[in-house]
């Protein structure tokens, strides 16, 4: 009587304790969702400095369009299931903090190293 009791709590904790990343399979997993969404914002901020005083106009949004098509090809992923990638990193802070926060790193590991690049008298 007690094992019934107890089995599914134990199910479930296998259960919720399966995965240690904790997406499910058919989103983007997290180091392909990084590498996906840095080039995704690095096209955006490329479309948005080229077109400064007008990013609404509608070559600037065919521009962005045409270079998101390039994005998704490069890493071998739809259009669609980026998005839903997306929106479900957006429905858990949790997974979304850590995106973004490896985003932010790899950002200013760059920006650190395109700085080397033109004052190479700095060396770390």
């Amino acid at each position: 009587m007690r094992i019934r009791s107890i089995l599914p709590i134990i199910c479930i904790l296998l259960i919720s304790c399966g995965k240690k990343n904790g997406v499910p399979a058919e989103f983007i997993q997290p180091s392909k969702m990084q590498s996906v969404f840095w080039d995704f914002i690095r096209a955006d901020a490329l479309t948005t400095a080229q077109n400064k005083n007008n990013n609404t106009s509608p070559e600037a949004i065919a521009e962005n369009v045409k270079l998101q098509k390039q994005v998704f090809a490069l890493h071998q992923v739809t259009k669609d299931e980026f998005y839903n990638s997306l929106d479900y990193y957006n429905a858990h802070p949790a997974l979304m903090k850590v995106l973004m926060d490896s985003i932010i790193n790899k950002a200013n590991r760059e920006k650190q190293n395109n700085a080397n690049m033109f004052n190479p008298g700095i060396v770390k």
